[in-house]
C-alpha cells in the first residue's frame, strides 16, 4: 500500500526563500541598472557633434565653397605623410599656377574627439616641401584641412591614418562658372 502525503502537508517557505520570484525580479532589476547608467553617461559627458549656432556656420557655407573654388582655380595639391619612428609629419605643396608663399595651417581634426584635435602651422620651403614634429599620431579616421596663413584656399580631405599611410588632397577639377 503507497503512502499519500497531503500537499498542505508539506513545509511551507516563506515567498523570499524560492528562486523564482528573485529570478523574475532580476530582468526589471536590470534594466534600471541599464538605464541609471546611461542616464549617468548623458549627464557626464558632452554632446560634441551638436554646434550651437548652426544659421551661422550655415551662411559661412558659401564663403568655403568659394575657397575651394580658388583651390580649383591654382590647381593644388597637397601630400602628406606622417612618419612615426621620427614622429615627424612630412609634406608637399604643389601648383603649376604659381608658387605659393607663406605658412599653411594644417588642421588635424579627430572624428569623434575635438579635444584630440591637431592644429600646425608649416613653413613649405622654395620647393613646397614641409617637415614638423608630431609625437603621437592616433589610430583613427581623422579629417584633415589644409590652408594658407591668409585662409584665400582650402584642400580637405579624410584620412584613416595608419590604414593609409600617405594622404593627398588635390583641388577639384576647373570650377564651374
Amino acid at each position: 500500500m503507497s503512502t499519500v502525503i497531503p500537499i498542505h502537508a508539506a513545509r511551507a517557505l516563506p515567498w523570499w526563500r524560492h528562486r523564482w520570484p528573485w529570478l523574475l525580479m532580476l530582468g526589471p532589476f536590470l534594466v534600471i541598472l541599464a538605464g541609471s547608467y546611461t542616464m549617468w553617461l548623458a549627464y557626464t559627458r558632452q554632446d560634441a557633434l551638436v554646434v550651437g549656432d548652426y544659421y551661422k556656420q550655415g551662411k559661412a557655407i558659401n564663403q568655403d565653397l568659394r575657397r575651394d573654388r580658388v583651390a580649383t582655380s591654382l590647381k593644388l595639391f597637397v601630400a602628406i605623410k606622417y612618419n612615426a619612428d621620427q614622429g615627424m609629419l612630412l609634406g608637399r605643396l604643389d601648383s603649376p599656377v604659381k608658387a605659393q608663399q607663406g605658412r599653411l595651417l594644417v588642421h588635424l581634426a579627430h572624428a569623434t574627439q575635438p579635444e584630440k584635435d591637431v592644429q600646425l602651422v608649416v613653413q613649405p620651403d622654395a620647393d613646397g616641401a614641409f617637415t614638423v614634429a608630431l609625437p603621437m599620431l592616433e589610430r583613427s579616421r581623422w579629417l584633415v584641412q589644409v590652408e594658407n596663413e591668409k585662409r584665400d584656399w582650402r584642400l580637405d580631405g579624410v584620412w584613416n591614418w595608419p590604414a593609409e599611410r600617405q594622404l593627398e588632397l588635390r583641388a577639384d577639377a576647373e570650377p564651374q562658372q
